[in-house]
C-alpha cells in the first residue's frame, strides 16, 4: 500500500465514532464515516507504523443495514448525519456495540492487575486530550464478547424523539463551492470551508429550519458578504439557534464582525419576529466576534429585542439558559439521561415524567457534581443529598445554575466557578459522593488523582465520548474502583455518538478475599532493578525494532504499577502534554518488562 493508492475493500465494522475498519487484499485500512457491510473505493491519505487510513471516494454497494431512504435532501454530503439511511434499531444495535468493543478490554484488563487498596497511580502519562490519541487506543484493544461486561452492562436506551430534537444548533455562513452564492448551514463533510444550506434539517424543529431561511435570504437580499477565514474579509460568520422543548422558547443569536450597521440589525430583528412560528422567539441577539479563530464566540453582545436567555422544563424542574450554557442538545433524550443517573445514584427505578424525589437506602451526605454546566444533575439529586456542590468553568453557566436552584426553591445547592482542578482546593467539604459529566475530552489527569484522593463509596460517571471514558476508566480501576452498573443513552439519533452512564464503587478489603505475598514480591523497588532503562531500550530494539524513549517505558510503568520518582524537570504551564507511547511500542515495552519479570 502506497500513499495515494486507489482501492477497494469492505467494512467490516466500525468502532466509535466512526472509523471504518476495511478488509482489503493487502491488509486493513481505516476509513472513516462509513457503514458496516459497504463495498467502498478509497484513496490511502496516510500510512505509517504499518497502519493504513483511507479517504472515502465512493460507496460502491450499500450495506444491508442501509434500508431506508434518507430524509434530508442534504444527506450524506452533509456532516450532521452519518446513520440516517439505517433504521433507528440497527443505529442502538451499532453504538451498543462499540461501546462494548470499547470498555470490555478495559475491565478485562485492569482485572487482571490487583488494585493496591489506599495507592493512587500517577495518571499524568494517561492525559491525552486529541484525536489521535484515541485513534491508537481504539486499535489497541480487540472486539468480542467480555463475560466481565456482559454482567454489567445494561444495553441502550433510545431518545423519545428520532428526529428533531436538537435544541441548539450552530449554523456557518459561507458558499457551496468557491465565488458561490451566499448559504448558511452546515460543512460539507470533510471540508473546512465548503457551506451547504440545510434548508430542511430533520435533526432540528421547524421553527429553526425556518429561522435559518429568513435569515439566509434578508442578507442574500442585502449582498452581505460572509467573514471569509483564510483572508478575514467579510462580515456574516454564524447563526445560534436554541430552542426549548417543552416551552418552545427560541433564542437566535447573529454573530458577524465589525461593519454591519444597527440598522440593518434592527430591520434583520423585525424580519424574525414577523415568521409564523410553533414557538415563541424571547430574545434576538447580536454577538460581535473579530477573532481569526473560526468558532462561535462573542466579544460583545447586543439584545436586538427581548432578553439573552430562555427557559426550558425537565422532570418537574425550571432552567434557565443562556447562549453558551451547557445543556443537553436533546431535551427529551436528557430526561430519559437524568432519570438513568438518578436511578443508579438511589438503586431504584424513576420513570422519565416523575418529578418527586426518590428514597435510597443510604442518603449521601455531601454529593459533588463535576462539570456541572448549567446545574441540571445538581438540581435533580438535591432532594436525596443534604448538600450539592457543583463545579463549572463557564460563569455564566453557574450564574443560571444559581438562579436555577432559586427558582426551583432548592436551598442545598451551592455552585462555584472555575476549572474542576484548582477549585477542589478550596472545597473544605467533603463529598460522599461525586458525580462526573466532563467535557469530550474526559477529565485533566491531575483533578482525576484529586477525585480518585477523595475515595468516595460511589462515582457516576456519565460521559459523551465512550473513549474518553475507557481511557479515565482504567485509571479509577487501576485506583481500586470497579464497574457496576453501565448503560448508554441514545442522546444523538442519525449520528454516530452515544451518551455512557457507569456507575462505579470503591473496593474494600472485606469483599475479597485474602492473598498470602511475599516481601520480595511487594518490593518495587526490587521490581523496578530487574533491568535497566537501556536493557529494556535494547530489548525492545531487538525483538520488535522498535525504538522507544525513556518517557515512553515511564508511562508503561507506570500503568503497571510501578512507581517512578518524581519527575523534578516538570513543564512550567500545568496545561502541558506529554506525547503518549503509541500502542505498538506499548505492547513491545510491556513484553519487554514481562520478559524481565517486572510485572
Amino acid at each position: 500500500m502506497k500513499k495515494g493508492q486507489i482501492m477497494e475493500g469492505t467494512v467490516e465494522r466500525v468502532d466509535f465514532p466512526n472509523r471504518g475498519i476495511v478488509r482489503t487484499n493487502e491488509g486493513s485500512v481505516l476509513v472513516k464515516n462509513v457503514i458496516p457491510g459497504q463495498s467502498i473505493r478509497f484513496a490511502i491519505s496516510k500510512k505509517r507504523s504499518g497502519r493504513a487510513e483511507g479517504r472515502l471516494i465512493e460507496v460502491l454497494c450499500p450495506s444491508s443495514l442501509e434500508s431506508r431512504e434518507p430524509v434530508c435532501g442534504s444527506f450524506p454530503a452533509c456532516g450532521g448525519c452519518t446513520w440516517q439511511s439505517i433504521i433507528y434499531e440497527e443505529q442502538l444495535i451499532l453504538k451498543a456495540g462499540q461501546v462494548k468493543r470499547l470498555l470490555g478490554p478495559v475491565l478485562r484488563g485492569t482485572s487482571d492487575r490487583k488494585a493496591r487498596s489506599g495507592e493512587i497511580v500517577d495518571t499524568k502519562s494517561e492525559a491525552i486530550e486529541n484525536t489521535e490519541s484515541d485513534t491508537g487506543y481504539c486499535d489497541s484493544i480487540n472486539s468480542g464478547s467480555d463475560t466481565e461486561l456482559e454482567s454489567i452492562f445494561e444495553g441502550i436506551r433510545r431518545s423519545p424523539q428520532e428526529f428533531s430534537y436538537r435544541n441548539k444548533m450552530e449554523f456557518s455562513f459561507g458558499d457551496e463551492y468557491k465565488d458561490g452564492p451566499l448559504s448558511l448551514g452546515l460543512h460539507r463533510r470533510g471540508s473546512r470551508y465548503d457551506v451547504l444550506t440545510v434548508s430542511d434539517c430533520r435533526l432540528v424543529h421547524p421553527d429553526m429550519t425556518a429561522i435559518l431561511r429568513a435569515t439566509l435570504v434578508f442578507f442574500q437580499e442585502r449582498e452581505i458578504p460572509y467573514y471569509h477565514k483564510m483572508t478575514h474579509d467579510g462580515i456574516l460568520r454564524h447563526l445560534l439557534l436554541r430552542r426549548a422543548e417543552k416551552t418552545g422558547e427560541i433564542l437566535a443569536c447573529l454573530v458577524t464582525a465589525s461593519g454591519i450597521g444597527s440598522e440593518e440589525l434592527q430591520q434583520y430583528a423585525r424580519h424574525i419576529l414577523s415568521l409564523p412560528l410553533d414557538g415563541r422567539i424571547v430574545g434576538i441577539l447580536h454577538m460581535k466576534n473579530d477573532s481569526v479563530a473560526d468558532i462561535v464566540q462573542s466579544e460583545k453582545t447586543t439584545i436586538l429585542y427581548g432578553q439573552d436567555y430562555f427557559y426550558e422544563n425537565l422532570l418537574g424542574l425550571r432552567f434557565k439558559i443562556t447562549p453558551f450554557s451547557f445543556f443537553q442538545t436533546n431535551s427529551p433524550g436528557a430526561e430519559v439521561l437524568y432519570s438513568l443517573a438518578r436511578e443508579f445514584v438511589t438503586g431504584k427505578k424513576s420513570q422519565v415524567t416523575e418529578s418527586q424525589p426518590i428514597s435510597c437506602q443510604k442518603r449521601p451526605r455531601v454529593i459533588f457534581d463535576l462539570y456541572s454546566g448549567t446545574g441540571t444533575i445538581a438540581q435533580i439529586l438535591a432532594p436525596i443529598a443534604d448538600k450539592v456542590i457543583g463545579v463549572e468553568i463557564v460563569e455564566e453557566a453557574v450564574e443560571a445554575a444559581r438562579e436555577n436552584a432559586a427558582v426551583n426553591g432548592l436551598d442545598n445547592c451551592r455552585f462555584l466557578a472555575g476549572d474542576v482542578l484548582k477549585v477542589l482546593d478550596t472545597i473544605s467539604d467533603r463529598p460522599d459522593f461525586i458525580v462526573l459529566d466532563p467535557p469530550r475530552d474526559g477529565i485533566h489527569p491531575k483533578a482525576l488523582q484529586k477525585i480518585i484522593a477523595y475515595s468516595v463509596p460511589r462515582i457516576l460517571y456519565i460521559s459523551c465520548k465512550p473513549t474518553s471514558l475507557a481511557r479515565d476508566l482504567e485509571i479509577l480501576l487501576v485506583n481500586g474502583y470497579q464497574a457496576e452498573r453501565i448503560c448508554c443513552v441514545d442522546m444523538f439519533p442519525q449520528t454516530a455518538n452515544v451518551e455512557t452512564v457507569c456507575l462505579l464503587s470503591k473496593l474494600h478489603s472485606k469483599h475479597h478475599i485474602e492473598v498470602e505475598l511475599h516481601m520480595d514480591e511487594m518490593d518495587l523497588t526490587a521490581a523496578e532493578s530487574k533491568a535497566t532503562y537501556e536493557e529494556i531500550k535494547t530489548y525492545v530494539l531487538e525483538h520488535s525494532g522498535f525504538k522507544v524513549s525513556n518517557l515512553y517505558i515511564a508511562q508503561v510503568k507506570q500503568k503497571y504499577g510501578i512507581i517512578e520518582r518524581e519527575c523534578y524537570n516538570k513543564p512550567k504551564s500545568e496545561d502541558s502534554r506529554q506525547p503518549k507511547c503509541p500502542p505498538e511500542k506499548e505492547a513491545a515495552i510491556t513484553e519487554a518488562l514481562k520478559y524481565f519479570k517486572m510485572i
